[in-house]
């Protein structure tokens, strides 16, 4: 267990507000990199954060659920707004490899 950068796993201020707000209780990100693991810690504005898990999938795994813990309302809407926030840089391939962040007030 480690207390990690917040900026290093929440890619920018709308989503670190989120999950301030609770709007966000998850956030899947490349493969590439692993920017935590289960039990470690961050903070964001006094409140601390521990991330409860790290799971490897796929994006073809993500479901409705797993959107809305990501702050959107359905799957499409996360598919679309990955899309707009990565322009030229993002296609949805259901076999792309994610690791999937979940974290909770500590």
């Amino acid at each position: 267990m480690a207390e990690i950068d917040a900026d290093a796993l929440l890619p920018n201020d709308h989503v670190k507000t989120a999950v301030l707000d609770g709007d966000i209780t998850q956030l899947s990100r490349g493969a590439s990199n692993r920017y935590a693991e289960a039990g470690d810690t961050f903070e964001l504005e006094g409140t601390t954060f521990e991330v409860t898990a790290v799971e490897e999938r796929t994006l073809g795994d993500l479901t409705d659920d797993d959107a809305r813990r990501e702050g959107s309302p359905s799957l499409e809407a996360y598919r679309e707004r990955m899309q707009r926030a990565h322009p030229g840089g993002f296609e949805w391939d259901d076999e792309s490899d994610i690791l999937t962040y979940r974290f909770e007030p500590a």
